[in-house]
């Protein structure tokens, strides 16, 4: 019996549309750390408050839009105090504080989740909340069953690339177009140059913050629909560590390509390479060993700048 070439084109496309949802979440760690030098290591937790703010809202009878517009404006507030209470009053001192302060604000976010709302596992259900006509009415993109390929892929997937897909583009106009996102690249660049030319340091980290906590709004939504609104959240959202070590810390392109690459990866380890391992638990950690043979190679990422130290 010949190879199943259309399975593993299947088992290709399903990595690739799993990996942009990775790169969603690792651009949210490459914005904080190109601004300010700071790894968020909160960022799950602010995944997981955003997604169970959003579904708590929703299962007290507001509607779909309206509880997305709600917790977008949370996410906002959010973000920019973090920025402002937080990290502000920490600026220029050592890295380990910063990223200390990180840990200790993942603690504190997760503890007032379960204090506002619960620490019960919930189901998203996005199909309750987007017109089903939506999702069924271009049977090429978002049908399970794609004729002129043969393949069978799930609907949501597809649904959930198209949404993340188009964050990304919108994010990259920002930062290419903008003079928002002009100012940010100058300000990751030399913080010292962007001040001397009049470019408001604490401005961009503060919009920074803000578009930070739009991200985890839709990532975490994204990610809720297939692990569920629980603290589990928090452990897929660590999946972006291995993309942003791939595709470097300081890289947009490179969170992501590495978040594809991942994907990839990670799927066809699963399918191919499971029995080797005892078939079993792969997918928790071969992420982190294509990652860790990654680094072996090129320690700062396909597009982390390398750096030179003259002594």
């Amino acid at each position: 019996m010949g190879f199943d070439w259309v399975y593993l084109i299947e088992v290709v496309v399903g990595g690739l549309l799993s990996g942009v949802m990775y790169s969603l979440v690792a651009i949210g760690f490459v914005l904080i750390y190109k601004s300010s030098g700071i790894f968020n290591f909160a960022q799950g937790t602010m995944l997981l408050f955003a997604s169970l703010t959003f579904v708590k809202m929703t299962e007290n009878g507001i509607g779909f839009w309206t509880a997305l517009f709600i917790a977008s404006g949370i996410m906002v507030i959010v973000g920019v105090a973090t920025e402002k209470f937080v990290m502000r009053p920490l600026a220029n001192q050592d890295l380990l504080a910063l990223f200390m302060a990180t840990v200790g604000l993942a603690t504190f976010q997760e503890g007032f989740a379960q204090f506002m709302w619960d620490s019960d596992v919930h189901g998203l259900q996005m199909n309750k909340f987007i017109d089903i006509a939506l999702l069924d009415s271009n049977p090429i993109f978002i049908s399970d069953y794609i004729p002129w390929l043969d393949l069978l892929i799930p609907r949501f997937d597809i649904f959930a690339s198209l949404v993340a897909g188009t964050l990304i583009v919108v994010l990259a106009f920002f930062f290419q177009k903008t003079n928002t996102g002009m100012a940010l690249r100058a300000v990751s660049d030399d913080h010292m140059a962007a001040m001397a030319v009049g470019i408001p340091l604490q401005k961009v980290w503060a919009i920074v913050w803000a578009v930070t906590g739009i991200i985890a709004l839709v990532a975490g939504l994204l990610w809720a629909e297939k692990v569920s609104v629980s603290f589990t959240l928090i452990e897929a959202v660590m999946k972006a560590l291995p993309v942003i070590l791939i595709g470097g810390l300081t890289s947009i392109p490179g969170a992501i390509i590495g978040g594809l690459v991942i994907g990839v990866g990670e799927k066809l380890g699963e399918i191919y390479l499971a029995e080797l391992f005892g078939g079993q638990g792969i997918e928790l950690w071969f992420a982190y060993f294509m990652a860790l043979m990654f680094l072996v190679v090129r320690p700062q990422g396909m597009f982390g700048e390398k750096l030179i130290e003259r002594v």
